[in-house]
């Protein structure tokens, strides 16, 4: 058979029905990490669904306890056809945030898939269920298409504590390695550029999360009989917050800045329209770093964003000085960032500007990562995907979000692609969470067409790599 049988069997899975039977099924398995009374659902997850599918594909799958203790398990499959072809390693995530029953419009269930024209609601239809559901089909249609035979080695990792942090993964994917060894990772999260767009993007911003706390020990006091007199802890939180990023957003701490970004990478994202789709928040033209364009400031530079601040009662205020105030942040990083120095330079700088007494507790973090733009699995990979789709591929250097992308970067030393279904007004994490229809059916072309060229090209361009 052809390359155009793989893009028709893929087309047809969508149209005949059975991509939104297998999706129905997985949206209606309550997935959630963040909820402990879920647990069993993460391992049946794994067990009773996504290890029947790959075995029908011809896997040999095996479940696999986390390194952490008391963390979700993992799901590891391989299937080989020859040691002399190239191994491609793929990844998805089958745990979702809490559902937020009640919250959905028109009474939905985040459980029950629901069709509104082009869009499927459902808790887990954009993340991720609904994308490694696409790349499970594509395999399929790939497969069928190539009698068999795809030309080269699948091999795939499934986690159930993304939404959590994935703890454990980056381990797993150490102490699995011989396992897991392979020439290229291709996997699929996030939003496209926009649901118009086909994108490829190479890796992922950074993250650490941080939270400020300041406690004067005085306890609360009558805001009359001590205002004036004593230090008002959410008031100085306050004033130390504004000293970190400005009422622009910009950054004030040199440390937390990137100390150099790449003119490639720049030059890469500088023209994006980035909220282009319907129903996208409008942008603040004056927000961020001056001098950048809405792409740099979202794929090539860090930002600094304050997600929570606590002092008092907001809902039920009364006339007191508060006892204690604390606030959180996320720095969102690009590669060029020492994420080793933020964390002291967070203290020099609350040492220098008079914030000595503010406590800094580091919440979690994620390294910074991206494939070279200019990489040969890059060339191949937008090649694949422009032929399939009839028109241009977005590259993005690193996604303006966070995932565990180091695990597969730095534990197993491999270039990463990411081919993402969803958009960047999916309602991901939010109520109405949802996957796009023409999205999820252009993405299954675009994932049956690059897996057949990679079991076609892909030993040259491993061959290639590893001369260089």
């Amino acid at each position: 058979m052809t390359r155009s049988t793989a893009l028709g069997l893929a087309a047809d899975y969508f149209d005949s029905g059975r991509f939104l039977q297998d999706l129905q099924r997985r949206i209606a398995m309550p997935t959630e990490s963040q909820n402990a009374d879920r647990a069993p659902e993460l391992a049946r997850y794994l067990q009773d669904e996504i290890a029947p599918a790959l075995a029908a594909l011809g896997f040999e799958t095996r479940q696999v306890d986390n390194p952490i203790a008391g963390a979700p398990p993992l799901l590891l499959a391989r299937r080989i056809e020859s040691e002399q072809a190239v191994t491609v390693l793929m990844y998805g995530h089958g745990d979702v945030v809490n559902g937020q029953e009640g919250r959905w419009q028109q009474q939905r269930s985040p459980w029950v898939l629901e069709q509104d024209g082009e869009r499927w609601y459902g808790r887990g239809a954009a993340d991720n269920k609904g994308q490694h559901s696409i790349n499970l089909g594509a395999l399929a249609a790939a497969i069928q298409a190539a009698d068999g035979k795809l030309g080269c080695n699948v091999k795939i990792i499934f986690e159930m504590g993304e939404e959590v942090g994935s703890p454990g993964l980056y381990e797993a994917c150490r102490e699995h390695a011989d396992y897991l060894a392979a020439d290229l990772f291709l996997a699929s999260d996030g939003p496209r550029l926009a649901a118009s767009s086909p994108t490829l993007f190479l890796g992922s911003r950074g993250a650490l999360q941080f939270k400020l706390v300041l406690d004067t020990g005085n306890g609360a006091h009558h805001a009359g009989n001590w205002g004036g007199v004593l230090r008002n802890p959410a008031t100085v939180l306050a004033n130390a917050a504004a000293s970190l990023v400005d009422a622009r957003g910009v950054i004030r701490v040199p440390g937390l800045r990137p100390r150099q970004v790449s003119e490639r990478v720049r030059a890469l994202v500088r023209d994006f329209a980035v909220g282009s789709d319907p129903g996208d928040p409008v942008l603040d033209a004056n927000w961020g770093e001056p001098g950048l364009s809405a792409g740099e400031r979202l794929f090539a530079w860090n930002t600094l964003e304050l997600i929570a601040f606590e002092a008092g009662n907001a809902q039920r205020p009364v006339g007191a000085i508060p006892a204690r105030a604390q606030a959180v942040f996320q720095l969102r990083f690009v590669v060029g960032t020492v994420e080793d120095e933020v964390q002291s330079s967070l203290r020099r700088h609350l040492d220098e500007h008079g914030f000595a007494d503010i406590q800094i507790e580091i919440q979690a973090q994620a390294p910074a990562t991206r494939l070279d733009p200019d990489d040969a699995w890059v060339r191949l990979a937008t090649a694949s995907m422009q032929e399939s789709a009839g028109k241009p591929v977005t590259i993005l250097p690193n996604l303006g979000g966070t995932i565990p992308n180091h695990c597969f970067s730095e534990a197993l030393n491999l270039p990463t692609l990411w081919v993402p279904h969803s958009y960047p007004s999916c309602s991901q994490h939010a109520p109405d969470e949802h996957l796009l229809g023409p999205v999820a059916r252009e993405g299954l072309q675009l994932m049956a067409g690059l897996l057949w060229d990679i079991g076609r090209q892909g030993r040259q361009v491993a061959d290639q790599r590893a001369a260089l």
